[in-house]
């Protein structure tokens, strides 16, 4: 798996080479090139699992929970085209969501190993592992890959959904973003100490801790941390109440800190993406901290940041606060609800 993924990262830069100046509009032309050579190589059967049509309800039918999905899985792939699906996740993600994404997948086999182990003959082991699979990620492709059309695809499994709208090849949306993880810390093998998501948790514990008494008391907003994110896997989402503490009120380093969280979701994105999400947030600030839960490692905890147009969940509530759920959302930009309603208003106004 993980040799494989490396080898899609040497594909997807050999295939960028052409373009070591990116421009905004090369993400969108760069997804349709390595979706359309994925299609390529697929049967007409793997074809018929991982297309729909772009109004088909399924591109908004997103979850993170291992069940079952549609789409074609990495598990009914030859090799070749499991190399391209992992190009086509890195054509979306720079290298730092790339990495994490990776990984997410292979903590697959660690539960596995973890909960292998204690089942209690074949049978039940063989359920463990038709559960815990990193294979077991699903590819979708909504519409037609085309540098001028509309069209979006998705890559989504256990503790895993990237969801990228794209249309004319300018205007691109990459969001709901989830990752989570489980374990949170790997706390045995040969990966013991692996923590995929520390940084989101230590960056929001640094920020809280940092609060004074005045500032913490208008941040928090439950004293027990909820057991999942509020806003799950719902369809579309609204800003959440209260809102927290502002960053109006908050001294130079706490509000340098708050950025840098930040921008540890929005640089999960490749370069360009995040270069223009965060300036988007920028232009319609105040943003806001919210937290709930204690604040030292190991207690129940969650935070989430939002401005105007985009809210951030974290929670670490499961499995004594070792299996943290993180999402970044846009109020209007989720599945590119704005850029297509742009193209009606268009439409219609001819």
């Amino acid at each position: 798996m993980i040799r494989r993924t490396f080898s899609a990262l040497l594909c997807l830069s050999a295939l960028l080479s052409t373009a070591p100046m990116i421009q905004a509009h090369e993400a969108g032309k760069q997804m349709a090139e390595v979706a359309t050579l994925l299609l390529s190589v697929l049967t007409p059967e793997q074809k018929a699992k991982a297309t729909f049509a772009f109004e088909d309800e399924e591109r908004i039918n997103w979850h993170f929970i291992p069940r079952e999905r549609k789409g074609l899985p990495l598990k009914e792939m030859t090799p070749q085209q499991e190399l391209l699906s992992h190009a086509l996740l890195n054509t979306g993600l720079g290298f730092r969501g790339a990495a994490k994404a990776a990984t997410i997948m292979s903590l697959e086999e660690v539960l596995w190993q973890i909960e292998g182990a204690k089942a209690p003959d074949a049978a039940a082991k063989a359920a463990v592992r038709a559960k815990r699979d990193p294979e077991q990620y699903f590819v979708s492709i909504f519409g037609k890959p085309d540098a001028k059309g509309t069209w979006g695809w998705r890559i989504e499994g256990h503790h895993l959904s990237l969801n990228f709208t794209i249309k004319d090849g300018q205007l691109l949306r990459a969001t709901p973003t989830f990752m989570g993880t489980n374990p949170g810390e790997v706390r045995q093998g040969n990966l013991s100490g692996l923590r995929v998501l520390g940084k989101e948790e230590d960056l929001g514990r640094e920020l809280v801790k940092s609060l004074d008494e005045a500032q913490f008391k208008t941040a928090l907003v439950e004293t027990v941390a909820p057991k999942e994110m509020i806003t799950a896997a719902e369809k579309r989402v609204n800003p959440l109440k209260p809102d927290g503490l502002s960053e109006a009120e908050l001294k130079p380093e706490q509000k340098a800190k708050l950025h840098e969280i930040i921008r540890e979701y929005t640089d999960r994105l490749r370069p360009e993406i995040a270069a223009e999400t965060w300036a988007d947030i920028e232009k319609n600030g105040p943003v806001f901290f919210a937290w709930a839960g204690g604040k030292e490692r190991g207690e129940p905890h969650y935070y989430r940041i939002q401005g105007k147009t985009f809210l951030i969940e974290y929670d670490n509530v499961q499995n004594e606060a070792n299996h943290p759920h993180s999402v970044f959302r846009s109020f209007e930009g989720d599945f590119g609800r704005d850029i297509l309603a742009e193209h009606v208003k268009a439409e219609h106004g001819k």
